[in-house]
């Protein structure tokens, strides 16, 4: 609809065959002298500068500063229909002189820089369509092709499944969903993730599901400025099964919202300005809906991604230095990232960096990066044993995969740390509340212990098979009177306790033990052992099922508190 009013000569608009400016092939239209801004981005290995050769030519028109009528061959400028002079600012073509959001051009395509990028494929290798100008360089003309429309957009070939761009860039890191889904759009027209294709399904938008050769919002050509968004366009629950706003949105989240613009794709393997964004954990070009990236939970979709080995080693995701446990991608930053992790319960021996906690030199760990080396797990359920391994995602996953609010789509939650209903992003529900100072109503349940009793078996632990005092512990009741109860996190940590601290004396951050410092409390002044604070092993037996408390707790003096469950015995002096 843009055209001239009468012009009769359609070739015109660009070439003249007399007259024309000194430069092939034989153009009609002025310089117009613009200075352009280049795209750039922290990642790219080429450099753009200003636009020359065919490029130059096209944003004549496409920047938008010259009339379109505007012809060295005519004296005065054709009149356009519509009262149109230059390209209107509400089309996706008109680029405008800020080429940041476009894909660079007149950039030299070498094989130095296609080595050195490492995702391009050689420029020996490109398809006959897809051409470099006589210098070597990138083109508007390289993707598209002016004098013939079969492929809509001028493209010079079919850009579905992510064709044209595949001819330059070698992205996909084998079977990829993005590229190969036959999903299609389910949700409301004016969320329609593919606006500006006329591809109706996930694998056939291929590239486009994320980005924009012209007019992205974001860095990288990314449709959207806000890197969750991206995502979302299609993981909002629009595409059948792979609803993540849902888990995001509750009450526990992984806060991918919470910032915007701090993410870089060259940052530092080790996050030192700590958020997080989908990218954070998942490599959109490598994912795979099923199957697996590896050993040690690295599941398809966290296939070939970053992280912090239980060492400090980087898995920088170059060269097939990727993730080799699941746990590695989380202490991207709930390791020594800065700020770094809250710390959720005032503990006797406290640690933010959790891989210090899981570390296997520990007295006593979960096992994540190493399985136990203790065979005294009496309380394991049947379909667990003591050397077996558990993951991050054991604990803190979506609560819930099916159960979906009004006005959603109809599509399944997806499993991962996106969110859940119990905090910190827990699978089940687990109570750290003291039951002594916490107003709702408590009672020892299934449920309140929930994520514990996923791998413990209650009737182990309320039957005192490897504390002879944890029923009592738990449901209130010392000495056989009545009193209140402790929950699991009141006298253990969930990860790990590294060895030393206590108040008084040390103590041994064996069995998980690391008191709440909120209920837990030194011996008062005054009684026997006062000021001391902490847990010792027994000598026999290798400190298993026997040991010393020295504490306070709910009004009760554990002034020398000894248990040894082979003997039978609990005493507290």
């Amino acid at each position: 609809d843009i055209k001239a009013i009468d012009e009769p000569e359609i070739c015109i608009f660009c070439h003249t065959p007399h007259n024309v400016r000194p430069q092939t092939p034989l153009w009609n239209r002025s310089d117009n002298g613009q200075v352009y801004i280049p795209y750039d981005s922290s990642t790219i290995d080429g450099l753009p500068g200003q636009p020359t050769g065919s490029s130059l030519l096209c944003l004549s028109c496409h920047d938008g500063t010259i009339a379109l009528g505007d012809l060295i061959s005519r004296d005065t400028p054709v009149a356009m229909a519509g009262g149109v002079t230059t390209m209107p600012s509400d089309r996706r073509a008109r680029l405008g002189t800020d080429l940041t959001d476009d894909h660079p051009v007149s950039i030299a395509f070498t094989e130095a820089l296609a080595i050195s990028d490492g995702y391009l494929k050689s420029p020996s290798i490109l398809t006959e369509e897809v051409k470099l100008d006589s210098s070597g360089k990138v083109q508007c003309t390289s993707c598209h092709n002016p004098h013939t429309d079969t492929f809509d957009k001028f493209l010079v070939m079919d850009d579905s499944t992510g064709k044209l761009c595949m001819s330059c860039h070698e992205i996909y890191h084998g079977l990829n969903p993005h590229q190969l889904s036959s999903k299609t759009y389910g949700g409301p027209p004016d969320k329609d993730p593919w606006p500006n294709t006329e591809l109706d399904s996930v694998g056939l938008n291929s590239c486009y599901n994320c980005h924009t050769p012209h007019g992205g919002g974001g860095a990288r050509l990314l449709k959207h400025a806000q890197e969750e968004q991206v995502c979302l366009d299609c993981h909002d629950g629009s595409i059948p099964n792979s609803d993540l706003e849902t888990p995001l949105a509750k009450f526990s989240a992984h806060p991918v919202s919470a910032t915007s613009g701090v993410h870089d794709a060259a940052e530092p393997t080790l996050v030192t300005d700590r958020h997080v964004e989908c990218q954070d954990c998942h490599n959109p070009h490598a994912m795979r809906r099923f199957g697996s990236g590896g050993s040690g939970g690295v599941t398809g979709v966290l296939r070939h991604t970053r992280g912090i080995a239980i060492d400090g080693t980087e898995r920088d995701g170059n060269n097939g230095n990727y993730i080799q446990f699941q746990y590695e991608l989380c202490f991207r930053c709930h390791s020594e990232s800065q700020p770094q992790s809250q710390i959720l319960t005032n503990r006797l021996v406290p640690e933010a960096n959790i891989s210090l906690d899981f570390n296997p030199s520990n007295p006593s760990y979960h096992p994540v990066a190493e399985a136990v080396q203790n065979n005294f797990v009496p309380s394991l359920a049947s379909n667990l044993s003591p050397g077996d391994r558990i993951t991050c995602t054991s604990c803190h996953n979506n609560n819930e995969t099916q159960t979906l609010p009004p006005g959603r789509y109809g599509s399944r939650m997806s499993r991962g740390p996106h969110g859940s209903d119990y905090s910190p992003i827990l699978e089940s529900q687990y109570i750290t509340a003291d039951p002594n100072t916490d107003p709702l109503p408590y009672s020892e349940a299934a449920s309140d212990y929930a994520l514990c009793y996923n791998c413990h078996d209650p009737a182990s632990i309320l039957g005192d098979e490897s504390f002879p005092e944890h029923n009592s512990h738990i449901t209130g009741g010392y000495d056989g009177g009545s009193g209140d109860g402790a929950s699991c996190n009141v006298c253990h940590d969930p990860h790990g306790v590294k060895a030393g601290g206590g108040v008084g004396g040390s103590h041994s951050g064996t069995h998980l033990l690391n008191f709440d410092r909120d209920v837990v409390q030194p011996i008062s002044t005054g009684q026997p052992n006062e000021g001391r604070l902490y847990f010792e092993d027994a000598a026999n037996n290798n400190g298993n099922f026997a040991g010393t408390c020295y504490l306070s707790c709910h009004g009760k003096e554990h002034t020398q508190c000894v248990y040894d469950k082979d003997a039978g015995t609990s005493t507290c002096d």
